[in-house]
């Protein structure tokens, strides 16, 4: 595992999932670790666990994602990696029947979400010779599913912000990159399976990974490992990924 010590990640959707094993992980290899979320009592109980700063905000807003960079500065003296891990799928509805208000809702939590993150962190990182960012991805970016078209919209843009962040900034030292990790043990997953609709709502949860898995993944993207793979989308479900984490 790579030395993360003197390291700073900025975390979003830390509360839980994802995100919160993410926290714990990098945590654990030494970063210091900025947690975001809206859910304040929950990073703030993690935070305080793992020697870590919380953040109270959303990702739809963009004075409070600049917030929680500059508290990275400010804590810490940088920021070196950041994880857009914040996302949303309820409501799930078929597009004819959505209300227009909640889809746009998805897109503001998970395409401007990512957005403003690479808006606000990038100058600050690449003021200090670059840095990291990984956006979670998946499946839904690159297939049309019932009733998913807010979240497979948002998740596809998020893949092409990748990819035109790469291509601006790669050579300014950004390492930019996504990591689609399949069906995850999360909440969401609860969420889609209550919704009765489509494929994924039909697997059991023992048919998920564990989000300690994920974490892990961007841990190991997150160290020498990512610099070959700048604007591609890591699949976690690849066996020779999970191999070259550890998870096999």
């Amino acid at each position: 595992m790579a030395d993360f010590k003197g390291k700073t990640a900025l975390i979003t959707g830390a509360s839980r999932g994802i995100g919160e094993m993410a926290a714990r992980e990098f945590a654990n290899a030494g970063a210091n670790v900025v947690l975001m979320a809206r859910s304040g009592h929950r990073i703030e109980a993690i935070a305080a666990e793992i020697g870590g700063a919380a953040v109270v905000g959303d990702v739809a807003v963009y004075a409070d994602v600049e917030r929680a960079v500059q508290t990275s500065v400010e804590t810490y003296g940088g920021l070196d990696i950041l994880i857009n891990n914040a996302g949303v799928i309820e409501p799930v509805a078929d597009l004819a029947d959505s209300d227009p208000q909640a889809w746009g809702a998805v897109i503001d939590v998970n395409l401007k979400g990512p957005y403003y993150g690479m808006r606000a962190a990038a100058p600050v990182m690449m003021e200090n010779g670059g840095g990291t960012v990984i956006t979670i991805s998946s499946g839904a970016a690159h297939n049309a599913l019932i009733g998913w078209s807010h979240y497979c919209s948002s998740k596809a843009g998020a893949a092409m912000l990748t990819r035109c962040g790469d291509r601006e900034m790669q050579d300014k030292g950004m390492r930019i990159m996504g990591l689609s990790p399949g069906t995850v043990a999360t909440q969401m997953q609860r969420e889609i399976k209550a919704s009765g609709v489509g494929p994924v709502a039909q697997l059991e949860w023992e048919d998920h990974i564990p989000p300690e898995w994920v974490a892990k993944c961007l841990l190991w993207m997150s160290g020498p490992a990512g610099d070959g793979l700048c604007g591609q989308e890591v699949s976690l479900r690849d066996e020779n990924i999970r191999r070259e984490v550890g998870l096999v």
